[in-house]
């Protein structure tokens, strides 16, 4: 299997959905507005483009790229394109928000912030890599390498539950959620082995739903079956994880970017834990994990507005 075609397949059940409409918050540089005009282009979602409107016509302009059909909100500066942004998203006329060209902070602090409690649930924030690697039969998600530096163990649990929410909303199964640790053994000496233990028996009591998790798991046995045979580690996750649950976030950014640069794994990704998906692409980004980003949060999008009619209906 290439090393696109798990994009390729997401992508293409994307392309599927109901158009849905992504709001990008000061796309004033051209990767970003880039990145956002491609995803429409390929028909995954309409657009609200919100920025300083001359910059945005100058910047199209520049690369020859065409904003007809596409609203354009004009704002003077990135805070309040940040906040106009969360504004369409509470609106109801966005269903997807995507960061631009503005400091991630900014927008964080508009999500969290923005009167009538922004677009927080009861959920933490946490973000999910969808790593594409080489080695890898399957998706390999990563979490949380981006948002919580140093989470305590409810704030694991929403990680882990935001995760699990993902991997269903994608229809990619019922995931198998390594909690790792640098042992798979439980002690007092590595704190994350006992969180990883108590996040297990979270699931066991139902406070976590929807996944099948094992830890504590060094990062060998929770993807090698060869390394969990060795350790005579017997359960349905180890040796075979979809989901990588990190310690912390400079663990996972290092595990994530080891897998990138030295393997040549593709990592799209999105924020979880709002009331809509939040696009986090960067400048380093190609063009297919631009369009994967994108593609997951049509997807994720998709999900929660079939989960509300659900809910409703009962």
């Amino acid at each position: 299997m290439s090393e696109a075609s798990h994009y390729e397949r997401l992508i293409s059940l994307a392309k599927g959905e109901p158009k849905r409409v992504c709001v990008v918050a000061h796309p004033c540089e051209e990767t970003a507005l880039a990145g956002a005009l491609q995803a429409r282009e390929q028909g995954v979602f309409e657009l609200i483009l919100v920025g300083p409107q001359q910059r945005l016509h100058a910047l199209a302009q520049e690369h020859g790229y065409s904003l007809d059909g596409i609203t354009l909100i004009d704002t003077p500066h990135s805070h309040a394109s940040a906040e106009v942004a969360v504004q369409e998203v509470m609106a109801g006329r966005a269903q997807i928000l995507m960061k631009g060209s503005l400091h991630t902070d900014e927008l964080m602090h508009a999500i969290l912030c923005t009167a009538g409690k922004g677009l927080r649930t009861e959920r933490r924030l946490s973000h999910v890599f969808v790593m594409s690697v080489p080695s890898y039969a399957e998706p390999l998600f990563i979490t949380d390498a981006a948002i919580n530096i140093f989470p305590d163990l409810n704030t694991k649990a929403d990680i882990v539950q935001n995760a699990i929410d993902l991997h269903l909303g994608l229809g990619l199964g019922t995931p198998r959620v390594a909690i790792l640790s640098a042992v798979e053994q439980v002690t007092d000496k590595i704190p994350s082995t006992i969180e990883a233990a108590a996040l297990c028996k979270m699931a066991d009591r139902g406070q976590i739903v929807g996944g099948v998790l094992d830890g504590p798991l060094a990062l060998d046995n929770a993807i090698s079956p060869e390394a969990a045979r060795i350790k005579n580690i017997c359960s349905a996750v180890a040796g075979c994880a979809q989901i990588l649950v990190v310690p912390d976030l400079e663990s996972g950014n290092m595990l994530a970017k080891n897998l990138i640069f030295l393997t040549g794994a593709k990592a799209a990704g999105i924020v979880l834990g709002a009331r809509v998906p939040i696009v986090l692409t960067s400048r380093a980004d190609s063009e297919i994990t631009r369009l994967a980003s994108c593609a997951v949060a049509t997807l994720y999008a998709g999900h929660l507005a079939r989960s509300v009619v659900a809910t409703g209906a009962k």
